[in-house]
């Protein structure tokens, strides 16, 4: 069997190849390796022809399939070009959450099953969020800078410029998927009255954590910190917007560590400046990397990192494992566990 492995600078060729030999150790199946890296997180990923946050050309992928039956990818684009020049591909496994880099259309138009690895950064992300939101709440990154620069900033431990605690502040997540429901566990660890919004989470669930569902709007009005945890749709995108914006308290906190499209940031500069924000947490950006000029550099209490909440060894090591189970699955006929176009398995 010839196997793709597309791999980056993250979860790399020698991660995959050893997952893929592992879970296939205990088959009789002769494996071929055609190799395609790619340079991704040294070099931004975008948009390829209709697929979206991709590494790589569809010519050098289609270059690389070269009659492979399978291929191991997390960012390479698999679009409808790729598809049609590869009809000998019948999985593609892709260790991410979800496989925005793939035409899933036309992979089913192709016959081609593509599976996806829900969770694989679950921990890494929640820890990040927890991170950013003590940090923008504490100023522990802020006043680091300024201090490394030569300020001591003891003004800071005035009453009046003081951060607040978790314990007792309530604490607003917009989504309650693997991430946001961790993040959930870790607030209320904390002693943080955690609210929850996701018209898709089970109540049950919420609760079982310590947290309470409640409407967007109201989770607003109520959270001194809110952090985002949604998935991007065309529902979502720009979810909170600057009228959503307005309805947070006096000063609150906003982190957004999931997907930059679910925020609108062009109020956020006034509003930091304002104080209708006390500070804002990004780890993710409407344009990646912002531009230059953007915006948000000369504003206040603004704690910006370059998209590494899922950036741990484990993500890399769980992703890989994930997808060389897929291909395990493959190979003994047994049923595929996360499947992103399930209409394939009727054709």
């Amino acid at each position: 069997m010839r196997i793709l492995s597309a791999g980056d600078e993250f979860v790399g060729n020698d991660l995959l190849k050893a997952a893929v030999r592992a879970e296939l150790s205990g088959t009789n199946t002769d494996v071929e390796f055609r190799e395609l890296s790619l340079p991704w997180p040294i070099e931004p990923f975008g948009p390829v022809a209709e697929v979206n946050e991709a590494s790589g050309t569809e010519e050098q992928v289609i270059g690389a399939l070269d009659g492979a039956e399978v291929a191991v990818t997390q960012m390479a684009p698999f679009t409808r070009r790729v598809f049609e020049a590869a009809p000998q591909l019948k999985l593609v496994s892709v260790c991410r959450g979800g496989p925005v880099n793939i035409d899933l259309a036309a992979a089913t138009e192709a016959g081609v099953a593509v599976t996806f690895a829900p969770g694989r950064n679950a921990a890494a992300a929640a820890e990040f969020a927890v991170g950013l939101l003590l940090a923008a709440m504490r100023r522990i990154s802020t006043s680091s800078a300024e201090l490394l620069s030569g300020t001591w900033r003891g003004d800071y431990y005035t009453y009046a410029n003081a951060g607040v605690e978790l314990e007792g502040t309530t604490v607003g997540l917009v989504g309650f998927g693997a991430i946001g429901a961790r993040v959930a566990k870790v607030l209320v660890a904390f002693g943080a009255k955690v609210l929850v919004s996701d018209p898709y989470a089970d109540r049950a669930a919420v609760e079982a954590v310590g947290a309470e569902l409640a409407e967007l709007d109201d989770l607003l009005r109520r959270s001194m910190a809110v952090s985002l945890h949604a998935r991007l749709t065309e529902e979502t995108r720009n979810l909170i917007s600057a009228e959503k914006l307005a309805l947070l308290p006096h000063g609150a906190v906003l982190v957004n560590s999931a997907r930059g499209g679910l925020l609108d940031y062009a109020p956020l500069p006034d509003a930091l400046r304002s104080g209708r924000l006390g500070a804002v947490a990004l780890d993710v950006y409407d344009v990646e990397p912002p531009p230059a000029d953007w915006a948000l550099r000369d504003a206040p209490n603004v704690i910006a990192t370059p998209h590494l909440a899922g950036a741990s060894k484990q993500t890399a090591d769980r992703a890989a494992s994930i997808v060389a189970a897929e291909v395990g699955r493959y190979v003994r006929g047994e049923a595929l566990a996360n499947v992103a176009n399930p209409d394939v398995l009727t054709r």
